[in-house]
């Protein structure tokens, strides 16, 4: 019987409970908090920007740049909930809610993006960028992939992979951004290669629902496992 509590107990955390001291789990904590908290008012800002756009100028690269900011709110929220309790940060069972809640947002997500670029492909809009656009977009490509950067490393060291899939989010929104640039750039020189920036936002979707269905094939079995644990603790 005590091996039976041993294990179960063991199946409750994560690898980074053996890997980091107390103080230095609760240190990176922190850090994960900070980087969620910045993460969620530059991608807020930018939305806000983005959605102005689109409105403004009937763009609709704007628009789904904005979505996929908000996207990354809400994905960065989820990492705040996550490590909000300081005595749960090795817990597999928060660590598992956390990353079924994103899978379910990465799937609605990617059909409303694909969705959305297949309109635009149907009805062969075209893209264009003025200058805020512009703006908006350059300044979406280096801040998401910074965050990216710090979300990946965070994740790694706390072996989360909420955090990681956090980063992975905000890296799409990087590559949006980047991308809404490279179509117009494209178009610009070659008129004929008008579907550039739907054919990415198809590519974009799908990526973001074959990652959300592989996250909840990997963690909802985990989440009924863990919930054990918890029923123990």
């Amino acid at each position: 019987m005590p091996n039976f509590l041993f294990s179960l107990y063991l199946s409750g955390l994560l690898e980074s409970s053996t890997r980091l001291k107390p103080h230095e789990a609760q240190n990176y904590r922190k850090k994960a908090l900070w980087v969620s908290w910045f993460s969620i008012i530059v991608t807020l800002a930018l939305a806000v920007a983005a959605f102005t756009v689109s409105v403004m100028r009937y763009s609709a690269s704007a628009f789904g740049f904005a979505f996929d900011a908000i996207l990354d709110v809400l994905s960065s929220a989820i990492v705040l909930w996550r490590y909000s309790n300081a005595a749960a940060v090795h817990s597999a069972h928060r660590e598992y809610i956390a990353c079924v809640i994103l899978g379910v947002i990465f799937l609605l997500s990617s059909v409303c993006i694909v969705v959305k670029a297949i309109h635009d492909l149907s009805t062969k809009l075209l893209p264009e960028v003025d200058d805020f656009l512009f703006s908006v977009s350059i300044l979406s490509g280096i801040l998401c992939s910074i965050l990216a950067v710090l979300k990946f490393m965070l994740g790694k060291v706390l072996t989360s992979r909420a955090l990681i899939t956090d980063g992975f989010n905000s890296l799409v929104g990087g590559v949006m951004g980047f991308s809404i640039l490279l179509s117009a750039e494209v178009f610009k020189h070659n008129s004929a290669v008008w579907y550039l920036d739907g054919s990415i936002g198809v590519l974009i979707g799908l990526t973001i629902f074959a990652y959300g269905v592989k996250l909840l094939i990997d963690m909802v079995p985990r989440v009924r496992q863990t919930r054990h644990y918890e029923m123990f603790e």
